[in-house]
């Protein structure tokens, strides 16, 4: 079965300040036990915010180095999580479940792509 990277994109710079309300945890807690107990939960974590992060760059032949946080970038990658589907409509499902516990007044993007295997780089 393929595996997916789901990379939880936020605006750092606008995040929301109210409370998500009482229930969002045990919704968010339901849903992560779901997943674990079907067997496609392979990983997951929130990130550190980017003030507390560091970009290397190799460019023109040298290492370029910039600590955060990364104004000029509006969206961040917050959090991931490694999933194992039977397919990418799989994997998105599992994907819209868990943007639709947050507050519908929220933005938050969840970017799913394949993880390749393989020493080819071929996913098939």
């Amino acid at each position: 079965m393929p595996r997916f990277l789901t990379m939880v994109r936020i605006d750092e710079q606008n995040l929301p300040v109210d409370d998500p309300g009482p229930d969002f945890e045990q919704r968010m807690g339901a849903l992560l036990e779901e997943i674990t107990k079907a067997g496609v939960m392979l990983d997951t974590a929130g990130l550190a915010p980017t003030s507390q992060a560091a970009r290397v760059t190799w460019a023109d032949g040298k290492l370029h180095y910039t600590d955060g946080p990364f104004t000029e970038t509006k969206e961040v990658v917050g959090g991931y999580s490694i999933i194992q589907a039977k397919d990418r409509a799989e994997a998105l499902e599992w994907a819209n479940r868990f943007l639709q516990i947050h507050p519908a007044h929220w933005t938050v993007t969840c970017e799913v792509r394949e993880i390749v295997e393989g020493p080819s780089g071929d996913p098939s």
